[in-house]
């Protein structure tokens, strides 16, 4: 009776499946190399929301999702009135905020680094930077996180958005503590390890992580950076236990 032997040396097949993107998230992603490349330059003015929806052959809210995040990384700002639009910034610590996610993307792809190594380092980053926007924070910085808690508390779990507005909420307190440095660093690492998305969302758990928010806000909001390290703590290790127990049923 013959024996048949099995090629364990064989190689596994390649995966060649690659995250399918929003349309958001590809008109974003189109804008921001457009900005980085050199194609729009500092003081540009962008083609109109409805222009580039025609462009990109997407609706117009898309549109208004990609430049929100845009505007929140420090891409572009917004001038309203007639003669406004959006206009790009000068690309200076944001620029290496694009770098180190790209490389930390790589070297998660090629399984140098681990995802908690990653998302170990963006905690310990998160907090000095809470204390540092309770310090610094003007008006008009209470005014965005504001804009963007009312986002979520508008927004049901299932929404595609929450994963965003999550991240624009810290990347936002990062670029208040005023070190451009801590920004790119926070926004790079919170953008690749993106934790909302490990999470199985439910209406406790958006409940419970809006009011954590709100907690950080009023911490911010009050100047006062012991509290405000009290509530990023008390969030981050909720976020961290929920993710363990979603890998766990997983």
């Amino acid at each position: 009776m013959s024996s048949i032997i099995f090629d364990r040396s064989a190689p596994e097949p390649p995966i060649l499946g690659q995250k399918v993107l929003r349309p958001r998230q590809q008109v974003e992603d189109a804008l921001r190399k457009a900005v980085l490349d050199g194609q729009l330059r500092t003081g540009d003015r962008l083609p109109s929301e409805s222009e580039l929806a025609r462009q990109f052959s997407v609706s117009r809210p898309t549109i208004r999702e990609a430049l929100s995040a845009l505007e929140s990384q420090g891409l572009i700002r917004k001038v309203p009135g007639a003669g406004g639009g959006s206009f790009v910034q000068a690309v200076d610590h944001t620029a290496l905020g694009q770098l180190v996610q790209e490389s930390m993307h790589t070297l998660l792809r090629l399984g140098s680094v681990d995802i908690d190594e990653i998302a170990m380092v963006r905690q310990y980053l998160e907090i000095p930077s809470v204390k540092l926007a309770a310090h610094n924070r003007t008006d008009a910085d209470l005014a965005d996180l504001q804009v963007i808690l009312t986002e979520q508390k508008n927004r049901t779990v299932d929404d595609p958005m929450i994963a965003e507005l999550d991240a624009q909420f810290h990347i936002a307190i990062a670029r208040m503590s005023g070190n451009r440095i801590l920004a790119s660093l926070v926004y790079a690492l919170h953008r690749e390890s993106e934790p909302v998305g490990y999470l199985d969302l439910s209406p406790e758990l958006g409940r419970d992580t809006f009011a954590q928010h709100q907690r950080i806000v009023k911490a911010i909001a009050d100047q006062d950076p012991d509290a405000g390290e009290h509530a990023i703590t008390e969030h981050l290790a909720y976020l961290r236990a929920h993710i363990r127990d979603s890998w766990a049923s997983s």
